[in-house]
This record gives C-alpha cells, sequence and structure tokens, in this order.
C-alpha cells in the first residue's frame, strides 16, 4: 500500500459523507426528518448525521422496490443482459475502491489495510462473481413417461430484505445482493446503524452504473424501528440476515407474524480451534490461531475464539500465541502498519470489557492483555486478550464475546477434542491442526460446523458456501447454493397427446 497515514488523514478531512436514504434511485431523508450520527470508533467523533428512517419510510422503500420488479426492468431482462449490467456496477465499485475503503474505516474502525485489501475486493468479486453466473444457471428436465414433459424453472422471489451487521457492511452487503439480484430481485437494505455509509454510497453507485430506480433501495436507521418494520412487512417476499441470534428470532418471529416471508439467518459463533499433538508446523498453528480470533479485532462471526489444545504441547503454543498477540496491537486505523483497529462503539467496548472480568472472576487465567488501549485517542480499544484454564461452563467458554478475547482449553485424547468443540449451542465454523489424515477426517466428520478447516484457518473463498449448523442460524451466504434461497421453483407440467 503505497499510501501514507498522512495521506490517508488528509484523504479523510476531503471526504463527502453520504448521508440520506436511497430510494427509487433518488437521495431522501427520513419522512420525520430525523436524523441520527454515524459515529467512527477511531476517535468517537460524529462523522455525519444519518436519516433516521423508520416504518414509513421502509413501505416507501418496498413499495418502489415492488414496483421496480412488477414493472419487469430487471425481473425481465436477460440473464445476459443482468450481467452485463452488474458487471458494469461491479467495475465502477472498483474505481471507487480507495474511497469505500475509507468510508468504511471511518465509519467501523477496521484497519485500512483490511478495506482496501480485503473487504472492497471482497465485496466487488461477489457482485461481478454472481453476475458471471447469472447466465450459467440452468433449469431442469424432469424424467417422466414418454407423453410427458415437466420443466423446472426457477424464477425470482419479488422484494428482498437485507439486513447486515457492522463488522463486514460491504462485503457482506454484496454477498447477499450479489445473488438476490443476478436471480431477478429487487433490495431493500437495512444497514447496521452502527455502519450505514458504504451502504449509502454503494446505492448511489448502482445508481451512476445504470441499476434501474427502486432495484436496490437503502433505508438507514434504528433495528428496533427500521428492521422490525422491514421484518414486518407484508409485502416483503424473502428477509435476509446477518448478526445475532437474538435479532435473528426475532426476524423469524416477524415472519410468523406478517406473511410468512422466507428468512434466512447467520447467526454467530463460538468457533473451536483445536490443535493435536502431531500438528505438522506448531509456529503456522499458533499464528493462525492469534490471527483467527484477533484479526479485524475479534469482530468476526466465524472467529476462533475458543483455542482447545492437546495438553503435552498447551504451554508452547500459549507462548507463541501471546506473542502474536503483542505483535497485533490496536493502532491508529489509518495507519497502514496497524494490523488491528478500533471497536465498532463504546457499547461494544464495555460489553467485551466485561466479558474480560467475568472470564478473569470467573477463575480463567488471564495470559495476556484485558486492557483498554488508546484512550487518549478517544476511540474504542481493547488489547488482544488471551486466557488459559478455561473450563467449559465458563461464560467466556460458552458465549460469543465478538472482540479480541482468546478462550483456551486442553484435552487429552481425540475424543475429549471433538466433545468439548460440540460442546456450543453454535455451528458456524471449525479449525482441526494435524498431520494424521485419518484424525482429520475423523474429527472434520464429527464437528457439527458449516465448515471445518484443515490446518488453516478461515479458509476459503466465493466458490464455497458459508453458513452453520444450530443457533448459528440456516441458510449460505457464497457460492451457486445462496441462489436457492433467493428463487422460487416452477415444476411445469406438459401433457403430450
Amino acid at each position: 500500500m503505497s499510501q501514507t497515514r498522512e495521506t490517508w488523514v488528509a484523504r479523510a478531512a476531503e471526504l463527502q459523507f453520504p448521508s440520506q436514504m436511497v430510494i427509487d434511485g433518488q437521495f431522501v431523508a427520513a419522512e420525520s426528518g430525523q436524523t441520527f450520527d454515524s459515529i467512527s470508533p477511531i476517535d468517537g467523533r460524529a462523522l455525519t448525521a444519518v436519516a433516521a428512517g423508520d416504518a414509513p419510510d421502509v413501505d416507501r422503500a418496498v413499495r418502489s422496490a415492488r414496483a421496480a420488479f412488477e414493472s419487469g426492468c430487471w425481473s425481465g431482462l436477460s440473464p445476459r443482459e443482468r450481467k452485463r449490467r452488474m458487471l458494469a456496477f461491479a467495475e465502477l465499485m472498483q474505481k471507487h475502491t480507495e474511497e469505500l475503503a475509507l468510508l468504511e474505516t471511518l465509519d467501523v474502525g477496521k484497519p485500512i489495510r483490511d478495506s482496501v485489501s480485503i473487504d472492497v475486493p471482497m465485496a466487488i468479486e461477489a457482485l461481478a462473481w454472481y453476475a458471471e453466473a447469472s447466465d450459467k444457471v440452468y433449469g431442469e428436465v424432469a424424467p417422466t413417461a414418454s407423453d410427458v414433459v415437466a420443466t423446472v424453472t426457477r424464477e425470482p422471489l419479488g422484494v428482498v430484505g437485507v439486513v447486515v451487521p457492522w463488522n463486514f457492511p460491504l462485503m457482506l452487503t454484496c454477498w447477499k445482493l450479489g445473488p438476490a439480484l443476478v436471480a431477478g430481485n429487487t433490495v431493500v437494505i437495512k444497514p447496521a446503524e452502527q455502519s450505514p455509509l458504504t451502504a449509502l454510497r454503494l446505492a448511489q453507485i448502482a445508481v451512476e452504473a445504470g441499476i434501474p430506480p427502486g432495484v436496490i433501495n437503502v433505508v438507514t436507521g434504528m433495528g428496533p424501528t427500521a428492521g422490525r418494520a422491514l421484518g414486518l412487512h407484508p409485502d416483503v417476499d424473502a428477509l435476509t440476515f446477518t448478526g445475532s441470534g437474538e435479532v435473528g428470532k426475532l426476524f423469524m418471529s416477524y415472519s410468523a407474524q406478517s406473511n410468512m416471508k422466507r428468512v434466512s439467518l447467520e447467526c454467530g459463533g463460538k468457533s473451536p480451534n483445536i490443535i493435536f499433538a502431531d500438528v505438522a508446523d506448531i509456529d503456522t498453528a499458533a499464528r493462525n490461531a492469534a490471527f483467527g480470533i484477533f484479526y479485524n479485532q475479534g469482530e468476526v462471526c466465524n472467529a476462533g475464539s475458543r483455542l482447545l489444545v492437546h495438553e503435552s504441547i498447551r504451554d508452547e503454543v500459549l507462548e507463541k500465541v501471546v506473542q502474536w498477540a503483542a505483535k497485533m496491537q490496536p493502532g491508529d486505523p489509518l495507519d497502514p502498519k496497524s494490523r488491528a483497529g478500533a471497536l465498532v462503539s463504546a457499547e461494544h467496548t464495555d460489553r467485551v470489557c466485561q466479558y474480560i472480568q467475568t472470564g478473569a472472576a470467573e477463575g480463567a487465567r488471564l495470559l495476556a492483555g484485558g486492557r483498554r488501549a488508546r484512550t487518549e485517542s478517544g476511540g474504542y480499544y481493547v488489547e488482544p486478550t488471551v486466557f488459559d484454564a478455561v473450563a467449559p461452563e465458563m461464560t467466556i467458554a460458552r458465549e460469543e464475546i465478538f472482540g479480541p478475547v482468546l478462550a483456551t482449553l486442553s484435552f487429552k485424547d481425540t475424543d475429549e477434542a471433538i466433545r468439548l468443540a460440540n460442546n456450543t449451542i453454535f455451528g458456524l465454523a471449525s479449525g482441526v491442526w494435524t498431520s494424521n489424515i485419518n484424525t482429520a477426517q475423523k474429527v472434520a466428520r464429527a464437528m457439527r460446523a458449516g465448515s471445518v478447516w484443515i490446518n488453516c484457518y478461515n479458509g476459503g473463498d466465493i466458490t464455497t458456501p458459508f453458513g452453520g449448523y444450530k443457533q448459528s442460524g440456516f441458510g449460505r451466504d457464497k457460492s451457486l447454493h445462496a441462489i436457492d434461497k433467493y428463487t422460487e421453483l416452477k415444476t411445469t407440467w406438459i401433457q403430450l397427446y
């Protein structure tokens, strides 16, 4: 990255922040006239006042999306034409990479190095990849008797509500936007109130790229108001959500209370990262264990927040993890050298610190971190924190902290490792480190998790599905499988005579 901290600070000072909702291709204020401050966790200052949408604004956005869908301006296009326009959209995003990255970093506090090299490129990749898939997903002809022709075709659902969290706002929006659009749907996006800026800019870029008005709408506002209104709206055909299990359950109830809209959920985890005694490279395993929990300040749904280590190598592994923790101290997110940044808000920082206090009070041994950092900045920073001697019943071993806090448990044999790993209400991901292919296969098959990584952590790309088991939710983002949740299957049965 050629830019310096000073360059990014200067660009930030010149940045124009989007603040109005995007409905029917127009930039509009909330009907109530109310706004809320978008606070930067870097230093606690308000970046801009954003429209505080509520039920009337959600209704306006849904009506726009419905009108666009029924008009056929998007759903009626050929798959090849949708592909052309989505590729133009992705190309225009590419031209705005640094602007989008800067908005993301300022809004959520992640390091600019990650926003530029990971978040924005992966968002663009998702749109472009699904665009390329648009004319490559075929229907079916059923194997019927010779006097019947039966076809199975995919049709768009209609209006899709997209509710995304604040940890990877742009990337997760595009993971959902890509398959929803390629199927021919129109969307209403409700970004997290902590991170509205890139969703608003994304919708502006879509308009500039020639996506028809009403196809992509963005309503900013609070979860209990705008989010609830979207979940309850009777003219929303499906809703996709990534976030906490508590809120995910609310969206399921909203579906039951309204029109039985389809709901797909990805609701976090407490993922185990298991290191066996026969691991081929302890240094690599320890480095991945550290990055598995401290990357993105631990604000990752599939973070390896539970480190399970064979008792014979526990001390050696933990020594190396603590060394990596020291290298991943939070810095200024606008400094390209910073490996870690700020937590998203003051409230969330308080929550993470309370978990650290609880861990110590319940008897876990604090090996590293545990304190707030960079307090002079006015922002929200917490040191990478490592606990040892964690028991399965402890709070920090059971609940999702969503911060840079690692809980370490030891095990004696493979069966105990599996039992500890699956001892959770979640099932999003898991890591397995071993040089024995039999152990790797046995553990992988036993894991109740949507992703199992062998001798790596957080592997995968847009071609593989992402989602979980148990209370990590259901439904999958990424891969061609994601298109399933945005389409209806229609059987057409033709009797020949």
